[in-house]
């Protein structure tokens, strides 16, 4: 082979092999920084993350399949289990009993009392918010109420939502609660095991639902006046949301959302647009088959930051305590199958980079930043509450 030929090939065989790595990349997930793990952190453990040094230390102990959690004005720390219990931790230890009035709910799969918020407003109107798979015609569905804490029960319950239609399996409900402090609240639902409807506006499935706080729909809602579409939907093309926060200083709601096997996703909601599954997905199915085979498509918008494999995402905050100068504006997002607390650090609302934070500490439900500026992180398997105290 002469020199000119021997060029040519090596060009040619240059561009394919920079062609192949970028089509890989739209198929792999972003790069991370290599992470500083901690195996097997545990109760009192002291931690040196990569940029803040912490304790990890119980607050309670004894909970059963915990879910969500709210911090009320006197100190005591509401837990909700799926069971549909609603647990008091007062002074660092789990009160006996639970807290009584509240629905039954349909305890079916993954289905049970969720979530819990406090309104923005609580110290004035009292309203304490909480989702639930309510039992009805047709099986259960996500639904949303409110109530006011008198003494040790709810009174005053009134349901604000309910996801429709009911059906009767057990999986992907959603559910999480989150406030704009503008009088608007945001819940999330799954697509219930329905792919395919997700793509329709005229049920609940795999959407997130913003209402007015009363329950009634903003007359602003991007499909108001839409034929046929539920007017409570604010974005949709979701499989099974199951953390939601809200972070008023950069007025920007995040979504942390569970692919099938592979593809979870962080996704930064905007109303009226498309979140892609099933059309789009860096997932596949549980048995190795495909979903659709694509992971872009015109309308349907790209997760922030996506896991492959999966790491089962529950809970999300975004860190605006002073008590973690080096975590502001960084997502905290729990993991359950990866056991472990996920730090997302974004560059104008870009991945940037991600550390593993307490590596096998359980199953991370929930994790929210308490009043008292400190980050709490809920685990079920064991059923643990724990505070992050920097160092």
């Amino acid at each position: 082979m002469n020199v000119t030929n021997r060029t040519v090939l090596i060009l040619f065989l240059a561009g394919a092999v920079l062609a192949g790595c970028r089509d890989r990349d739209k198929e792999t997930p972003p790069p991370v920084t290599p992470p500083v793990t901690y195996d097997g952190a545990r109760p009192g453990t002291m931690v040196q993350s990569d940029k803040q040094k912490f304790s990890v230390d119980t607050v309670a102990a004894g909970l059963t399949s915990p879910w969500g959690m709210a911090f009320l004005p006197d100190g005591r720390i509401l837990v909700t289990e799926k069971a549909g219990q609603l647990r008091v931790v007062r002074n660092g230890r789990l009160q006996p009993g639970s807290i009584a009035g509240v629905p039954a709910v349909y305890t079916n799969g993954q289905g049970g009392l969720l979530d819990i918020a406090l309104h923005p407003d609580y110290a004035r109107n009292g309203w304490l918010y909480f989702t639930y798979a309510a039992p009805g015609p047709g099986g259960g569905g996500t639904t949303l109420a409110r109530a006011k804490l008198q003494g040790d029960a709810l009174a005053d319950v009134q349901t604000l939502f309910q996801a429709q239609p009911f059906l009767p399996t057990g999986v992907h409900f959603g559910s999480r609660i989150a406030f704009d402090g503008q009088g608007h609240v945001f819940v999330s639902t799954g697509d219930r095991g329905t792919p395919a409807q997700v793509q329709q506006l005229t049920n609940h499935w795999g959407k997130i639902m913003r209402l007015r706080d009363d329950g009634q729909v903003p007359a602003d809602n991007p499909f108001v006046g839409t034929a046929g579409a539920r007017p409570e939907i604010w974005s949709y093309g979701h499989r099974n949301v199951q953390g939601l926060y809200y972070d008023g200083a950069a007025r920007r709601l995040w979504a942390h959302e569970h692919g099938p096997r592979g593809g979870d996703e962080l996704n930064r909601v905007e109303g009226g647009k498309n979140y892609g599954w099933p059309l789009i997905t860096y997932g596949i199915n549980y048995d190795g088959t495909p979903v659709s085979g694509a992971t872009q498509g015109p309308g349907l918008e790209q997760p922030v930051r996506y896991w492959v494999p999966s790491i089962a995402p529950s809970g999300l905050t975004v860190v605006s305590s002073p008590q973690y100068p080096n975590w502001q504006g960084n997502v905290l997002a729990g993991a359950l199958a990866g056991t472990h607390l996920a730090r997302v650090e974004l560059t104008d609302g870009q991945y940037a980079r991600e550390e593993k934070l307490l590596d096998k500490i359980g199953r991370v439900r929930a994790v929210a930043q308490g009043p008292d500026g400190y980050v709490y992180v809920l685990t079920e398997g064991p059923g643990l509450l724990f505070k992050l105290t920097p160092r």
